[in-house]
């Protein structure tokens, strides 16, 4: 199998637990929590280890949440390589009510980092061997990391020979678009901020998905539609791809389960079309299960072979 590295330069300990109601002015008495370890380029290694594949990690980890993340990772059997920094890897918090099934996510803000903490990842991804046959960044900023952090990931990344997959948002994927990169994918909500215009209908979507590739800023693009699916979009074809109904338990980490099942079925060989299959597969899976689990591999190859039998 070829080789993955993922990013997460703003990794998290995601806490879950739940509650039968949430009352504003009152003491709430939860679960017992769980605590997982979080952020995008974690879940993404943490989803392709549950989807039976391997991948190095990169992230940063400093003082007693940074030891924490770290023995967390660990639990989970991941390869992980930490670079030290200064200050306290953040926690969220997500909590469920029972009575109502509503989520309520709580995110905190990252520690501010300095350039020589950042620019390690930049050193380690000139140097890592085996060079990566897939780079892959994800997840947002923390305070002091430049907007152009993911540009210049992807252009080290690309000097390796890398295949380059961006899933952040804003200001950060426009300037890793600049660079040009292998595969971004944005949910409906964020492409139309991307383009610029309140676009709604699914030729339009398409249309403008199109022109980004024809420019050479990404060579796929892949949209989640959420429940709807995703459309799928290269020079060779174009396809809205729609995924059996399943119970929605929680629909967190859905999007990194998706990349997770993308890159990891590219990394054995399979084709795009059917890698961005068992991406949406492993997607769907994700919403399955509780808290921060992600996807299952049962569930996600079950899933997977429903949507490429067109059943």
């Amino acid at each position: 199998m070829k080789t993955i590295v993922t990013i997460n330069i703003n990794p998290v300990i995601d806490k879950s637990s739940s509650v039968e109601h949430v009352v504003a002015e009152r003491k709430l008495y939860c679960k017992p929590p769980r605590f997982e370890p979080g952020g995008g380029g974690i879940n993404v290694s943490r989803a392709i280890k549950k989807l039976g594949g391997e991948s190095m990690l990169l992230y940063p980890a400093g003082g007693l949440t940074g030891a924490r993340l770290q023995q967390l990772l660990d639990q989970e059997g991941l390869n992980h390589r930490p670079f030290p920094i200064e200050g306290l890897i953040r926690e969220s918090l997500v909590i469920l009510e029972e009575s109502t099934g509503q989520q309520y996510r709580f995110g905190m803000p990252g520690p501010e980092l300095q350039q020589q903490e950042w620019q390690q990842f930049f050193d380690e991804i000139s140097s890592i061997e085996p060079a990566p046959d897939y780079l892959v960044a994800s997840g947002s900023l923390p305070p002091g990391v430049p907007a152009d952090f993911y540009a210049r990931v992807a252009r080290r990344g690309k000097e390796r020979g890398a295949k380059v997959i961006i899933d952040v948002s804003g200001a950060a994927l426009k300037e890793a678009l600049q660079e040009g990169v292998y595969l971004i994918k944005p949910n409906v909500g964020e492409f139309r901020d991307l383009v610029g215009e309140d676009i709604k209908e699914k030729s339009q979507i398409m249309a403008e998905a199109r022109k980004m590739v024809k420019s050479g800023q990404c060579e796929v693009l892949v949209i989640s539609l959420g429940a709807a699916g995703a459309l799928m979009v290269s020079e060779e074809f174009s396809e809205h791809i729609l995924p059996p109904t399943v119970p929605i338990v929680s629909k967190v980490g859905a999007g990194d389960s998706m990349v997770a099942g993308i890159v990891l079925s590219l990394a054995r060989g399979k084709a795009l079309r059917d890698s961005i299959l068992f991406g949406v597969a492993a997607g769907t899976a994700a919403v399955m299960t509780p808290g921060t689990e992600l996807c299952r591999r049962e569930d996600a190859e079950r899933i997977f072979g429903d949507i490429a039998s067109g059943s």
